[in-house]
């Protein structure tokens, strides 16, 4: 039986950010982020293996940079932001595969559908920062099928491509303050 007192770490939002990429029209990537979320990490080990953590993101932040596609990815067609305002991910396991890397299992939630997700994960290391705090850094990174959480419009060009791809990279590059 451990005895080993869990320490929990809160994201230091203004060192971390979460953006996806997704294909236009098959020959373009469009980059988004979401401006408001939140993250934190309850780890009985200093590696993190075996952390949970629990990641929720504001889906009116969304930002594209072009406010018109942000306004239509909040809309019913895309994630429902009135009905739907948050996504949600929940971890199930943080494993080492080796070295620094992880890989990071969980349920991803979004417009109240509820699916297993897989993600990459590089853990940067712990450091003090000149104030003190101890800090710890992490990228992710992962993909998704849109369609798997019901994001399911699309529209089909004059030749006949498509307007979105379907998978989704989601790329974070996460800061956290020990709490």
């Amino acid at each position: 039986m451990s005895t080993a007192v869990s320490t929990k770490w809160m994201v230091d939002k203004a060192h971390s950010e979460v953006q996806f990429k997704v294909k236009h029209l098959v020959i373009s990537t469009v980059t988004g982020s979401f401006g408001e979320f939140d993250c934190t990490v309850e780890s009985k080990n200093e590696d993190f293996e075996d952390a949970q953590i629990h990641f929720n993101a504001n889906i009116n932040s969304i930002s594209t940079n072009n406010s018109q596609r942000d306004q239509h990815l909040r809309s019913g067609d895309f994630f429902d932001a009135d009905r739907f305002p948050s996504l949600v991910f929940v971890s199930k396991s943080l494993k080492k595969t080796k070295g620094n890397h992880y890989e990071l299992t969980g349920d991803l939630t979004i417009r109240n559908a509820t699916n297993p997700v897989v993600l990459k994960v590089t853990y940067g290391g712990t450091v003090k920062d000149a104030y003190g705090n101890t800090k710890a850094g992490f990228e992710v990174e992962g993909k998704i099928n849109r369609k798997d959480f019901d994001l399911t419009w699309n529209a089909v060009t004059e030749a006949g491509g498509v307007v979105v791809g379907e998978e989704v990279k989601i790329l974070a590059s996460i800061q956290f303050l020990l709490a």
